[in-house]
């Protein structure tokens, strides 16, 4: 059960330029995790694992080309020098192929297309307890101007599920998943990141 693997202190990197960077952070730190601010490449060299967070995918992927701090993701991974977690809009920048408007440029990390905007606008935001491939309880999370993964690829693992679409899949060491459990203070998606 992920929500019992113990994991080792590590430091790790929150994408800090934009969206819900700080309820990561807060979460990494009651959970007694080193945390680092990520802005720049300089940042990123510190961390072994690093966390996309939501906000708006358009604003963050440019942030990322310009600062190179994309380039530098893509390289780590490849190397696997560094594990990924992308969280809404997060799981939107590690996918080969986004649809919807306005897609933005992705890291491409990982082989699954998402859909931008697909439950609607802010108002059309829900609350939802998943199962979770090897955790016992249910785990409340919430969707916010969340996204759809429409199609995975070979090698995906698809990790929940919700209303028979994927939520939280795993390719390596990229996690990506469309809901937000920090803002629910759920702890188990976190471990679970930690310990790959």
């Amino acid at each position: 059960m992920w929500s019992r693997v113990s994991y080792r202190p590590m430091f790790v990197g929150v994408v800090a330029f934009h969206g819900d960077f700080a309820e990561h952070i807060a979460l990494l730190r009651s959970m007694k995790q080193r945390v680092i601010e990520v802005r720049s490449v300089k940042e990123l060299a510190e961390v072994d694992h690093l966390i996309i967070p939501g906000g708006e995918s358009t604003v963050i992927s440019r942030f990322l080309e310009s600062t190179g701090v994309g380039k530098e993701i893509q390289r780590r991974v490849k190397d696997e020098s560094l594990a990924v977690y992308g969280t809404c809009a997060g799981a939107i920048l590690l996918a080969h192929k986004v649809t919807g408007k306005h897609a933005p440029k992705t890291l491409r990390l990982m082989d699954i297309t998402v859909e931008r905007n697909a439950y609607g606008t802010q108002m059309q935001s829900f609350s939802a307890e998943l199962r979770i491939t090897g955790v016992r309880e249910n785990v409340p999370v919430a969707f916010i101007r969340a996204p759809i993964i429409t199609n995975v690829g070979k090698g995906i693992e698809m990790l929940a599920k919700h209303d028979g679409n994927p939520v939280l899949v795993r390719c390596g060491r990229v996690l990506a998943g469309t809901f937000h459990p920090e803002v629910r203070d759920q702890t188990v998606i976190h471990k679970l990141f930690l310990t790959m």
